[in-house]
């Protein structure tokens, strides 16, 4: 059972809305807006972050990606053909590369100057999701972000973090536009690479992990897939020597067999809590074709399973869902 704490009642699209504690961490995992509230609005949009705060969202997490004059915007990759209309403002953009060894053809983020990304607008990427707000939102900029979270916590009455993620960070330091060094500037600017601001910074690439280090006092997560190489306690000891936490894809805690059933549990949790390593499980969703069939179409259940493992934080792209299911507030319908 989630511990029962002390909550706020606030007002939420004329009707009543109870927001996650202030001390979140004492009431369970923290909930991390995944690309905001993706599963609401497209994903990486101020509006999308904004939604997924006022739902429940202890932490906004936008993916960062460099425009050609080295401004960090959100994007959940550089290209940008399937989350904008920029194939019908530029075609003659079209480009194909090499991406982390992977041959990609699209519009790409260091293709274009910030100024160019401002005329873009944001669309829903999945088909099966409502594409009623395609159009209407911009490609955000970090420090606008970082603005948006700052606002957020006064209206809110409660800290909303921000949980950035350094995207194809060795590939965009192959062409002169390193990530790393323009994030710490932009949290340096708004008073935020301080120890204790709240802020997690994540990456799949340990090196992009090891440069932030000696640059920041904030947390550092490593990001780490279902196909991930074998997770020792070896390897979560040297994990340890550079990160704060682990970000896991689920089945990497709780396996599937055929037909995506869930299996038994594995013991990750506990051993990545023993070597000093938090424990943040991505990526909770509420469609049928990402949940699986063992929680018979309750999406909840999902949310409650992984808190009894007792992960530190959870990934979602529905973060009322979340906040209903870890009892902080009830299932508010979106605007």
């Amino acid at each position: 059972m989630v511990k029962a704490v002390a909550l706020t009642i606030l007002t939420f699209a004329g009707a009543g809305f109870i927001p996650a504690p202030a001390d979140a961490a004492a009431a369970g995992p923290i909930i991390i807006g995944h690309r905001g509230a993706s599963g609401h609005r497209p994903e990486h949009t101020l509006e999308s972050y904004r939604l997924a705060a006022e739902m429940g969202a202890d932490y906004i997490e936008p993916d960062l990606v460099s425009t050609k004059d080295g401004e960090l915007v959100a994007r959940h990759e550089n290209e940008i053909g399937d989350t904008t209309d920029v194939e019908a403002r530029f075609p003659d953009r079209k480009r194909s590369k090499t991406i982390d060894g992977h041959a990609v053809i699209g519009w790409f983020t260091e293709d274009f100057t910030l100024a160019e990304l401002r005329t873009l607008h944001a669309r829903e990427r999945l088909p099966f999701r409502s594409h009623a707000f395609d159009g209407r939102f911009a490609v955000p900029t970090f420090d606008e972000i970082l603005d948006l979270a700052a606002a957020l916590t006064k209206e809110l009455g409660r800290p909303v973090g921000v949980y950035p993620e350094t995207k194809h960070p060795a590939y965009f330091a192959s062409i002169g536009l390193a990530l790393e060094p323009k994030l710490v500037a932009a949290l340096e600017r708004h008073g935020w690479n301080t120890a204790g601001s709240p802020v997690f910074i994540q990456s799949f690439e340990a090196a992009s992990l090891k440069t932030l280090r000696p640059l920041t006092p904030l947390p550092l997560v490593l990001l780490l897939d279902a196909q991930a190489a074998p997770l020792t306690d070896a390897r979560l000891t040297e994990i340890a020597g550079y990160a704060q936490a682990v970000g896991l894809h689920q089945r990497l805690i709780v396996p599937a067999g055929p037909g995506n059933r869930t299996l038994p549990p594995t013991d990750v949790v506990a051993r990545a809590h023993t070597a000093g390593l938090k424990v943040h499980v991505w990526t909770l969703r509420n469609e049928a074709v990402f949940l699986s069939p063992s929680y018979n179409g309750h999406p909840e259940e999902e949310f409650r399973q992984f808190a009894g493992l007792g992960v530190d934080g959870i990934f979602t792209d529905f973060p009322d869902m979340g906040a209903a299911a870890l009892g902080r507030m009830p299932a508010t319908r979106a605007r």
